[in-house]
């Protein structure tokens, strides 16, 4: 063994000098892992949009899967392009410390890397490619919280605005080096950028447009509407979780060194930890109060956990990720029953999973990070609620106003997959329609 470990040594020393010639090789392999960071990463924030649409679709009444399967594809359709045509410039070029970027066509320029200049760090469409991905799922959010009664259209065209204008503008104030970066704010894989902004942007659809009908009684009680698939909801929990990996992991922006591939790891177990402390905890909380334990809680409790630690899953210890997963499943359970009583029709649970644990994720950050202040987090909440609320209701509105954003009561009670695509997801399964269903 000994004399093994000699020629070990020889051999490295032998090797020693054409190491030294070797930064340039060292450097390359770099930037490739850090591509592939994002790439892989990218694909994984992908697939959470078929998450959204599982979720969404077991949430929904039957008469309703096809309509939400639509619009989900549709609506990484929409971001996919509008990122391209003036999202991804608007988000990131030029802002240096003020509000915005510039309008025009995204284009990569990899030149200097092609000459053997990896100074960049990852190459240009894979950075694109990732922050693209995070531009669909703030419009997810929306989707499942105003189902069920929105027009289709309406909704889309909701999407060109949001994806195009309102998302990449608040988020150049953080990612982009904007004000709010400069302040110091920090949301680290985007729990107030992606999820709040996604929420309020909800938030306000769901004021204007209104409760589904028979929700909610004159005599102030609140009806249950079942979904129509628990296990399809389970799936894409499942599902959403799973890319929540990516969401977070490849938001530590590298690979390509042993620090940022310790950062990774921990950024993993954070996740993970947190939703199993959110879900844990929304059980407790649904048995504590109504003695039963609800399924769907529980799925929400878990995307509740991960939306919490979004904002800053590489800092904590895993305990306390646990500790910031559980309360936001703590708060997702009383959320949700709070929005009913405010009459505020939300059909998946979007705004207590992605608004209010949103909300809760970036203030958290102030104690689980000590060179973040809580003033300043809470600054970039109010700041960025204010500009989305604002800019989504005249949006809504103008909708609203021009082509309408509502389809008719009877439509509504049809179901939206006759009255708007003329299908039906389940065919040959037949409803009993009632008031409620």
């Amino acid at each position: 063994m000994k004399t093994v470990r000699i020629l070990q040594a020889a051999a490295l020393l032998a090797l020693l000098p054409s190491l030294a010639l070797a930064d340039e090789a060292v450097s390359e392999l770099t930037y490739i892992l850090n591509t592939f960071s994002f790439l892989i990463s990218g694909v994984l924030v992908m697939w959470m949009a078929a998450g959204f649409a599982m979720l969404e679709a077991g949430l929904v009444r039957s008469k309703n899967v096809a309509t939400i399967c639509l619009k989900n594809i549709a609506l990484f359709g929409v971001a996919g392009i509008l990122f391209y045509l003036v999202g991804y410039n608007l988000m990131y070029a030029g802002v240096d410390g003020g509000f915005m970027g510039s309008f025009g066509l995204w284009s990569a320029d990899d030149s200097a890397a092609l000459a053997g200049d990896f100074s960049a760090g990852y190459s240009a469409g894979s950075d694109w490619f990732f922050q693209m991905v995070f531009c669909g799922a703030a419009c997810s959010v929306v989707s499942g919280c105003v189902a069920e009664r929105i027009k289709l259209w309406s909704f889309l065209l909701f999407c060109v605005v949001l994806t195009g204008i309102i998302y990449p503008i608040q988020g150049s104030w953080v990612w982009g080096g904007g004000w709010l970066a400069e302040m110091g704010f920090s949301d680290y894989a985007g729990s107030t950028l992606v999820h709040s902004c996604g929420g309020w942007a909800a938030l306000t659809g769901a004021i204007i447009l209104g409760a589904r009908k028979g929700k909610y009684s004159r005599d102030g009680r609140v009806n249950p509407i079942p979904g129509s698939n628990i296990p399809l909801a389970t799936l894409g929990s499942f599902i959403l979780w799973m890319g929540w990996f990516g969401f977070n992991g490849g938001s530590a922006l590298a690979l390509g060194v042993a620090s940022s591939a310790i950062e990774q790891g921990n950024v993993y177990i954070n996740t993970n930890l947190a939703a199993c402390g959110g879900m844990i905890a929304a059980m407790i909380m649904v048995q504590l109060i109504y003695k039963k334990t609800d399924v769907t809680m529980a799925l929400n409790g878990a995307l509740a956990g991960l939306v919490s630690i979004t904002a800053g899953p590489a800092a904590p210890s895993p305990g306390a990720a646990i500790l910031v997963g559980a309360v936001g499943g703590v708060l997702v359970v009383l959320a949700i029953p709070f929005f009913d009583k405010l009459r505020i029709d939300d059909v998946v649970g979007a705004l207590s999973v992605h608004l209010v644990c949103g909300i809760w994720g970036t203030l958290a950050v102030a104690f689980t990070n000590a060179e973040t202040r809580f003033i300043t987090q809470l600054v970039g909440v109010l700041a960025i609620g204010a500009f989305v609320v604002v800019t989504s209701a005249i949006v809504w509105l103008v909708l609203k106003y021009t082509i309408g954003i509502r389809c008719h009561e009877e439509d509504e009670f049809r179901g939206l997959d006759l009255a708007e695509i003329g299908m039906e997801a389940y065919p040959d399964f037949q409803p009993v329609h009632t008031t409620n269903r």
